[in-house]
């Protein structure tokens, strides 16, 4: 079983999230190797599991890292624009653009939630939960409709030429029965 993974607490430990962080946004995934990593802040890849267990581990704690981000991108919408999925959506679209390696690391990898720090997840969700009133399937659909625009975006799999600013009203548009 993982251990818990909170966020890093010793100056060693951030600084191999950091690290790792910078690999994987400005090289992608495939540059997050142990070795690459302990390469990249000049220790041993041995000395790296002090710090995380496992290359998992590493990835839990940057899942932390983004989904607090998000909570905290979030937040600063909402607390522009209270109940406006249309700010959110704008947020959450500008968050995901501007860091897609993470973003695609927190959406389409399994993370261990037990390991997340606690209460985060929901966190990160409560603007959405109270942009819709607290209807859960609502916040799914909505959050479904923005993450599916984000991936098919940072995938390239509009049309040359498409409007994505057209298509993100639109889809907003569609969720008329959530607060605009």
């Amino acid at each position: 079983m993982t251990e818990r993974v909170t966020a890093p607490t010793t100056d060693r430990a951030r600084q191999i999230i950091a690290a790792a962080r910078t690999l994987l946004e400005t090289e992608g995934p495939e540059a997050l190797t142990m070795r690459r990593l302990a390469d990249s802040i000049g220790i041993t890849a041995p000395s790296l599991y002090k710090h995380f267990p496992d290359k998992s581990s590493v990835l839990t704690a940057l899942a932390g890292e983004v989904l607090r981000e998000t909570a905290e991108t979030l937040e600063a919408a909402e607390s522009v624009a209270p109940g406006s999925f249309p700010a959110l959506a704008t947020a959450y679209r500008a968050y995901a653009m501007a860091h897609p390696h993470l973003y695609r690391l927190t959406t389409e990898h399994p993370v261990d939630r037990t390991s997340l720090p606690p209460g985060l997840e929901q966190r990160a969700a409560a603007p959405l939960f109270r942009a819709v009133d607290g209807d859960q399937e609502r916040a799914r659909a909505a959050w479904a409709f923005a993450h599916g625009m984000v991936v098919l975006e940072l995938n390239g799999r509009f049309p040359p030429g498409a409007d994505l600013s057209a298509a993100w009203s639109a889809g907003i548009a569609a969720f008329g029965t959530v607060r605009l």
